[in-house]
């Protein structure tokens, strides 16, 4: 017979369980945000060339992401107002401005990449035309604005594709045994020959300091405040950390599996194959609905995060209930699959302009959040403490090699 007094300890616990993954929202949107077709793509590509060689650059760029992530979500939590409104408040409209069109830019640059991987993936499911899915997906992804809680559709979306992902490759893992001393090994900082471009891009990729700076949004949107900074701190540790994960155990699968046959990733196709030794002959399908949920999620996230800052900046609200937020969204969407329509690729020019907006606006917002997160008028008890400035410093010092880079490919190349 059950003892009574223990009753109250287990519905405590079951509480607190609930409490907990209430707050996992906003930061598993901020996973899921940065877990694109690209970064899958160039996940799986590492694993297949390189090994378990590169899985410390991983660890790094999940370093630097949570320290930006984890600030964020304070400068939500501190402040009563948005995260461009004290921007605007300390240096003005117009780098309120730059911040939030250049935010949007970028993100409206790479979002033809989501409508692409979204379309394709279905399509290549139905066997059917890519561009007809590329306009479903897209006004699906519109659609979902005009939902009666946009924020709760999102954030269950979300959580669907992440947990599809660790299951996926948590079983595959299991399944192919891969090497412990390698695994150990790899977290040895190393550049072997030849891959300092896909690093460079592999910390670029996961170190989105853009997606970092929507975290305070995202606070605000599921009404965290500083009463309750451990639930806030914790979740968004945990979302970033099951980001690393996932990108983490594509790349060990890959080495695992694709490059001990020698094959290195080039289509869709190829990354599938990580899948087979659990889903067999449906291991294709499988990758290829976790790929849809990737670019699905990017889709509207992307999208989201654009919107939102351009909203604001102009003026328009932050709120994804205003109506000028959600015109501001649409736009981004739009742009997106029209492009998608009418290249079939995300062209070069634009990859370049996005490129030569991130030198200018990446740095930036890394700068401007980590003065705003040292304001003592603003985040009161809650501001940096040093050792979180040192690896702020380090970070933005990062940003900084990273638009470098970018100046060289663009100028110099």
């Amino acid at each position: 017979m059950n003892n009574p007094s223990q009753l109250p300890d287990r519905r405590t616990s079951s509480s607190s369980l609930a409490r907990w993954l209430g707050t996992l929202g906003p930061s598993l949107i901020t996973a899921a945000l940065v877990l694109g077709p690209g970064s899958i793509t160039l996940t799986s590509k590492l694993g297949s060339i390189y090994g378990y060689d590169l899985l410390w650059v991983m660890v790094i760029s999940v370093c630097f992401m949570l320290a930006f992530t984890e600030m964020s979500a304070r400068i939500g939590m501190a402040a009563n107002r948005s995260l461009l409104s004290v921007i605007r408040e300390k240096w003005g409209k117009a780098v309120t401005v730059v911040i939030g069109i250049g935010a949007c830019l970028v993100t409206s640059s790479f979002q033809a990449g989501n409508s692409i991987g979204s379309g394709l993936a279905i399509a290549d499911l139905t066997q059917t035309s890519t561009p007809v899915w590329v306009i479903i997906t897209t006004l699906l992804g519109m659609s979902l604005l005009f939902t009666k809680n946009f924020y709760k559709v999102l954030e269950k979306m979300m959580l669907v594709m992440v947990a599809l992902m660790i299951i996926s490759f948590l079983l595959t893992l299991i399944m192919v045994k891969p090497s412990i001393g390698g695994i150990l090994s790899g977290l040895v900082p190393r550049v072997p020959e030849g891959s300092l471009l896909l690093i460079i891009g592999l910390v670029a990729t996961t170190f989105s300091i853009v997606g970092a700076f929507y975290q305070s949004y995202l606070v605000q949107e599921k009404g965290l405040t500083k009463d309750r900074l451990r639930d806030g701190v914790k979740e968004s540790f945990t979302g970033i950390i099951i980001l690393g994960l996932i990108s983490s155990m594509i790349m060990i699968s890959s080495a695992a599996i694709l490059l001990p046959q020698g094959i290195q990733v080039n289509t869709a196709g190829d990354i599938g194959k990580a899948l087979e030794p659990v889903f067999g002959s449906w291991a294709n399908v499988v990758f290829i609905i976790g790929l849809f949920g990737a670019s699905f999620s990017s889709l509207t996230g992307n999208a989201t995060i654009g919107g939102v800052m351009l909203a604001e900046s102009l003026g328009l609200g932050s709120k994804l209930s205003e109506r000028g937020v959600r015109i501001c969204i649409l736009a981004v969407m739009a742009v997106g699959g029209i492009v998608a329509l009418l290249f079939g690729a995300v062209p070069l020019n634009m990859i370049i302009f996005a490129q030569a907006i991130t030198v200018i606006i990446v740095p930036i917002i890394g700068v401007a959040m980590y003065r705003v997160a040292n304001d003592s008028k603003v985040m009161g008890d809650l501001k940096n403490t040093w050792f979180k400035n040192i690896v702020a410093i380090l970070g933005i010092l990062v940003l900084i090699v990273l638009a470098v880079n970018n100046i060289r490919t663009i100028f110099f190349s």
